[in-house]
């Protein structure tokens, strides 16, 4: 049962598809009472000792959100740590699990904040900033239940090209032609799968949006085509400002058609990011947002076949308006006796540190947004889901047969329908390898599952076994992306001492392919998560619910990595007992049996742990170099068959934009005496291992 509640008069987000009635609120209904707030609505809820809160998508901490303040308020900022409230996203559904089991999903396009515990511990308080907004509450018997309400209430997710599940190289540095040559030279050479490289903002003509420049890379169609003849796609970056620049297209056809946003008089808004001085699109006005996302068909007429989106809190390294304040304020600063100037030196520090991102900056544009004129603070949060939404939409117009990779850094529910998101400026950290997996439930909680982390970490400097571990993870998920930032450690798989290691870790990621396409498909057409904390799976379990790293990955199989240094294992719980396979590769492997309970598990460093729970089967592919090599045809069934084990398994041509369950299951069952059968959409090939 979903009931839905509207305060004053809110912007439309479009975050939710299916139209339910609104009804009245009563200030003390069956689950939140309305308190009073400083400023806007403040709803609360109390807390059982053990109840657990679950969601809020893209953010620190752990699984279970008590104890922790969140704000749902976009932002650029790389430093991931615990003690931060929120970052690129704002997704703002929270489950209740308790002696009561509700969801909440706060539809504001302005700030939220979640207080799980933290003022109160006893205490969960929904705090909506000033406007109007839509409440919404659920009721459903189970957490997976609630998830699935939520999921059909928001549409479908986004379904990416099957090649999107290939590794994917990238680091921004890559400066030319030759540069991305060499990256595929040396994967090809090493035997290292590779299905994609990325182009972060070095490829464009001084940082310009839909230019390429002509010097590093003299006939970009053409070299495009190149690297399709090697089974590569080229991926570039977008960012969301437009440079300030006379004889520059997309400049000079937003400023003559008022497609930018605007400075209380009128005057188009200046920041400063890459390029410079910028623009900012405003892609919350519906004819901006299609001019805008016309313009990806430049590169979509090189060949390109995907993007990300960068930038688009939008991230602001400065207002001109604030630069002029500071320089004003403290030109004296130059000529006075700096001995008797300390105290302005100080001033004049903290007012360059606080230059970028500042909360007052998004105080000073406006949007034109279903027709009224809106101040950006007062939807902040739909920007980076409507730039990415305009690409969508795009796409849709441009190759309407065929799938688009398309993600984005920042995001508002509703843009998991135009594209999935990675999880930002992460750090070399082995406490992010943490922070990706917890992620990735809660991500899937409000619609986004087609996701991951930069492998190995984007800021700071990596080690192999860091990179080995976080790998380790990284095959699981389905953007599996290793990316690093410019005057960091190049951590090219190939750079490394144990190149077998991570040849054979990879590999075993594209014989799962079958496995991981299929079990994100089902999830995708059925409104279902691919990953899932264990208290969803077993609920009745006061040991699962704990669990805070470990995850089921679809409906066969459990996860458990390493990520701690220099540890030679881990402790995990067994709900029910189940068949570990310790791979090292696709091809080398061993098995175990485990009941349920407490372990300690043993796991050298290039070793990946798979659970297999009873009567559960995961087909493995032969793999392949790319994934146009990966087939079905063939399939090797991990298996731990007591009864009899049943796999529905996915597949279909992997480019397709129309696409259902009905035609493309293929039924693969296994006796207890061994026996395989398959049935349906296609009869592969199959053994036991």
């Amino acid at each position: 049962m979903i009931r839905k509640y509207i305060f004053g008069e809110p912007i439309d987000t479009e975050a939710v598809t299916a139209k339910i009635p609104a009804e009245r609120w009563e200030t003390s209904g069956k689950y939140l009472k309305e308190t009073a707030a400083e400023e806007g609505h403040a709803f609360t809820c109390e807390l059982g000792e053990d109840d657990r809160l679950y969601g809020l998508g893209e953010n620190v901490r752990g699984i279970n959100k008590r104890g922790w303040i969140y704000e749902s308020n976009c932002i650029d900022d790389p430093g991931h740590t615990e003690s931060k409230r929120g970052l690129y996203g704002a997704h703002n559904f929270l489950i209740v699990d308790g002696k009561q089991r509700f969801g909440i999903f706060a539809d504001a396009a302005q700030k939220v904040t979640f207080d799980c515990g933290y003022t109160k511990r006893n205490q969960l308080t929904v705090t909506v900033t000033e406007g109007g907004f839509v409440l919404y509450l659920l009721e459903n018997e189970s957490l997976r239940g609630l998830v699935k309400e939520f999921r059909a209430m928001i549409g479908r997710s986004y379904i990416p090209p099957k090649w999107a599940f290939g590794y994917g190289q990238s680091r921004w540095g890559y400066k030319c032609a030759d540069d991305i040559r060499y990256v595929v030279k040396q994967h090809r050479e090493n035997q290292i799968p590779l299905d994609s490289v990325y182009m972060d903002i070095d490829y464009m003509e001084r940082f310009k949006d839909f230019t390429v420049n002509e010097e590093r890379y003299p006939d970009f169609p053409s070299f495009v085509e190149e690297m399709k003849e090697e089974h590569i796609h080229l991926v570039p970056i977008i960012d969301a400002g437009v440079k300030v620049e006379e004889g520059y297209p997309v400049y000079e056809e937003g400023v003559r058609n008022g497609y930018f946003c605007q400075n209380a008089d009128g005057t188009n808004f200046v920041g400063g990011v890459w390029p410079g001085r910028v623009h900012f699109p405003d892609v919350l006005n519906p004819a901006a947002r299609e001019w805008f996302g016309g313009w990806y068909r430049v590169l979509l007429d090189a060949g390109i076949e995907g993007f990300w989106n960068d930038m688009n809190e939008p991230s602001i390294f400065y207002s001109e308006e604030y630069v002029k304040k500071i320089l004003e304020k403290h030109m004296p600063f130059r000529t006075d006796n700096a001995d008797t100037q300390m105290r302005k030196f100080f001033e004049l520090k903290d007012l360059a540190l606080g230059l970028s991102n500042r909360q007052a900056d998004y105080r000073l544009f406006y949007h034109q947004c279903h027709g009224q004129r809106v101040r950006h603070d007062k939807v902040h949060n739909l920007y980076g889901c409507n730039m990415t939404r305009a690409a969508g939409e795009a796409f849709e117009r441009f190759s309407p047969e065929k799938r688009i990779l398309l993600f984005s850094r920042s995001s508002y529910i509703g843009m998991h329908r135009y594209g999935g998101i990675w999880m930002g400026d992460n750090s070399s950290w082995w406490s992010h390898i943490l922070l990706n997996l917890q992620m990735l439930p809660s991500l899937n909680m409000c619609g986004f599952l087609y996701t991951g982390a930069d492998l190995g970490g984007f800021g700071a400097d990596t080690t192999e076994d860091l990179m080995l571990r976080w790998l380790e993870l990284g095959i699981f998920t389905p953007l599996m992306r290793n990316h690093s930032a410019v005057g960091t450690r190049e951590q090219e798989f190939y750079r490394f001492g144990d190149t077998d290691s991570f040849r054979r870790i990879i590999g075993l990621r594209y014989a799962l392919l079958p496995y991981l396409y299929s079990e994100f498909m089902k999830a995708v057409l059925e409104d279902d998560m691919m990953f899932l904390p264990l208290a969803f799976v077993y609920p009745e379990d006061t040991f699962a619910s704990q669990v805070e790293d470990q995850l089921m990955v679809g409906s066969g199989l459990m996860i458990a990595p390493v990520y701690q240094q220099n540890a030679g294992g881990r402790y995990v719980y067994l709900p029910e007992d189940m068949k570990l396979y310790r791979m090292r590769g696709k091809d080398s492997f061993e098995t175990e049996s485990l009941p349920a309970g407490h372990h300690y598990v043993k796991a050298a460093l290039d070793e990946v742990l798979i659970f297999l729970r009873p009567d559960h089967l995961v087909p493995l592919s032969e793999g392949g170099n790319f994934t146009e090599e990966v087939t079905t045809s063939h399939l090797r069934l991990l298996h731990y068959v007591k009864t009899a084990a049943l796999y529905e398994l996915y597949d279909d041509d992997g480019f397709s934009r129309d696409v259902t369950l009905a035609g493309h299951l293929t039924r693969i069952t296994v006796d207890a005496d061994g026996s395989i059968c398959t049935a349906g959409a296609s009869e592969p090939e199959c053994e036991l291992i």
